[in-house]
């Protein structure tokens, strides 16, 4: 069970990481999303939601029903800019990115970033874990 104060900490981190990655969407694409969360999904990843993140350009491509050119041409950009994501999310969790993919609904105009750090993060933080093997 976790206390109040690492929830307070938790809670703090995850905000600090959202405000970052909106700052990052601003400084490197011109236009930040409007809302963001981030969540670990298990002790080893982090999947931040940027909703409302489309550039004005890539809106009106949506609109004339490209989206898989918004798609590429995001995938470019974030390849271009990862080592500043990358980064940043290690500057605030401490630990060290292995691992690092974008991915984009155009139509929502969600954007997920996603994290995995080196197994072995803190124990305790409530993350149910699961294994699978085939």
């Amino acid at each position: 069970m976790l206390t109040g104060a690492r929830i307070d900490d938790r809670g703090g981190m995850l905000s600090a990481l959202s405000s970052a990655l909106v700052t990052l969407h601003k400084e490197q694409f011109g236009r930040g999303p409007t809302r963001a969360r981030s969540n670990f999904a298990g002790g080893d990843t982090l999947v931040c939601v940027l909703e409302e993140a489309l550039l004005p350009a890539e809106r009106m491509m949506v609109e004339m029903a490209d989206q898989q050119r918004v798609r590429e041409a995001r995938v470019a950009l974030q390849a271009a800019t990862s080592d500043k994501f990358i980064e940043a999310v290690e500057s605030i969790v401490r630990r060290k990115v292995v691992a690092f993919a974008s991915a984009i609904d155009a139509d929502a105009g969600v954007v997920w970033e996603i994290f995995n750090f080196e197994p072995g993060g803190p124990k305790g933080d409530g993350a149910i874990r699961a294994s699978a093997t085939r």
